[in-house]
């Protein structure tokens, strides 16, 4: 009998090692869990990570969370700009908004800024007041974005120098 209750003991011993070793990888899994800020919490500056976020509180700086989700929830406001792979607005939003797969913009949201993403859902109710850029290469069109920006004020730039120049003569 004795011998009998060492072999149930040991291999619940190997049970419970087993989960522990296995604990920590499931953590390693960050991308998949989510983080809140809540409804009484306040942040300055700038928020990045690697994991998916919720907003229930006040957020003025930036938001940079390029391979997860962010959400503002109805009590979220925030005032900053925004870089994820989805983004969804339920409360309040000033500031510009990229996400590289799609942005969703609630009946109880608001955004006052500009959106850059491939797939862009406004709401029956949402408030919005701002630009919106739905090319499918976003990311490559708000790189491309600048310098064709700055090739076509070059060139612009160029006869208006000389015509400034030959009225000034």
């Amino acid at each position: 009998m004795f011998d009998k209750r060492k072999d149930s003991t040991e291999p619940e011993n190997t049970a419970a090692s087993s989960p522990v070793t296995t604990s920590p990888s499931e953590k390693s899994f960050s991308p998949r869990s989510t983080a809140v800020i809540g409804k009484t919490i306040k942040v300055k500056g700038s928020i990045s990570g690697n994991e998916n976020l919720v907003i229930e509180g006040t957020v003025d700086g930036s938001v940079d969370l390029p391979q997860n989700d962010l959400t503002i929830g109805e009590s979220g406001q925030v005032v900053a700009n925004l870089d994820a792979k989805t983004v969804k607005v339920d409360g309040q939003v000033t500031g510009d908004i990229s996400g590289s797969e799609k942005v969703v913009i609630s009946k109880s949201g608001r955004v006052q800024g500009n959106i850059v993403a491939p797939r862009v859902t406004l709401e029956d109710g949402a408030k919005f007041k701002g630009s919106i850029d739905m090319d499918p290469g976003s990311d490559s069109a708000a790189a491309s974005a600048k310098p064709a920006a700055s090739a076509k004020s070059a060139p612009t730039g160029a006869p208006r120098d000389k015509a400034v120049g030959e009225s000034g003569s």
